[in-house]
């Protein structure tokens, strides 16, 4: 968003430490100049704010069509930092260690503490957040991504915005066979905050839920993972104003557009239950 200059200039001498071939960079303003960078680095500035999913769009067609022109893609935030120099060696070795893994999901620990947060543990049993295992989603701005993915399924939902465009995407690879894994010793530094800072949060997440229902599960679980949610969210107890925001946001994701419908087959959601989180919760 062109309002962290110094985190991005400490995240891009980060990738530039990393053992192995040097990593191609594009950085991308969305709807925002932006600022100085190293030599070598290019650059994208957009008119407009296209929220996060447009703007990552935008960075992987930089690299050909769907990424093409490229084998893996990472995306990281603009305020976070490599923790180590080997990151990306990891990323080249497990790719090509197992041919069907589609997607890995890194680790984000807090600079100064080192802790993890649960929320940035992509699965249910999230209390050992240093246990790597296959997941059913991934962390949108620490991972990196198998191009061949993109071709075969498409890029993150536009319309999206903020908030749930990663597990339509994990689950649209997931549908067409591809696994994906969360790696404890792929590590990126980030400020540990709360996603409620951002104003549009509890409208986003509400909708987008409904949102990723409709999108991609079988007719009969749509109205099961929502009730479990609309539950769990009354269980949380939000403020009034955030429960408004909530409910408002919901209503909108049955009343406007989607996007193509493409409900996953019965044998993915039976992979997402081994997995650990069937579609439900």
């Amino acid at each position: 968003m062109g309002n962290r200059p110094d985190e991005l200039r400490a995240l891009l001498e980060s990738v530039a430490k990393q053992d192995g071939p040097a990593v191609e960079v594009v950085v991308v303003g969305n709807g925002s100049p932006v600022p100085e960078v190293p030599a070598g680095v290019r650059t994208i500035e957009l008119p407009e704010n296209l929220g996060i999913p447009g703007g990552r769009n935008v960075g992987i067609e930089a690299f050909g069509p769907g990424g093409r022109d490229v084998d893996i893609l990472l995306f990281l935030d603009d305020d976070g930092l490599l923790a180590r120099t080997d990151t990306a060696q990891l990323c080249r070795e497990a790719f090509a260690a197992d041919p069907r893994l589609g997607i890995v999901s890194f680790r984000i620990a807090d600079p100064d503490t080192g802790v993890t947060q649960r929320r940035h543990v992509p699965r249910l049993r999230a209390s050992d957040p240093m246990r790597s295992s296959r997941v059913t989603t991934f962390l949108g701005g620490a991972n990196a991504v198998r191009t061949q993915v993109l071709a075969e399924v498409g890029g993150l939902p536009d319309a999206f915005f903020y908030a749930h465009e990663e597990t339509d995407l994990a689950w649209r690879a997931l549908d067409a066979g591809w696994m994906i894994d969360y790696r404890a010793d792929m590590v990126l530094y980030h400020p540990t905050t709360a996603p409620s800072r951002h104003a549009v949060y509890h409208r986003m997440v509400a909708r987008n839920r409904v949102w990723l229902a409709r999108r991609n599960l079988p007719a009969v679980l749509v109205p099961v993972y929502l009730g479990v949610w609309l539950l769990l969210t009354l269980v949380r107890r939000p403020s009034r104003p955030a429960l408004k925001a909530w409910f408002g946001g919901f209503r909108e994701g049955w009343t406007s557009p989607c996007g193509p419908r493409r409900p996953m087959k019965w044998r993915t959601v039976w992979r997402l239950t081994r997995l650990g989180r069937p579609p439900v919760i």
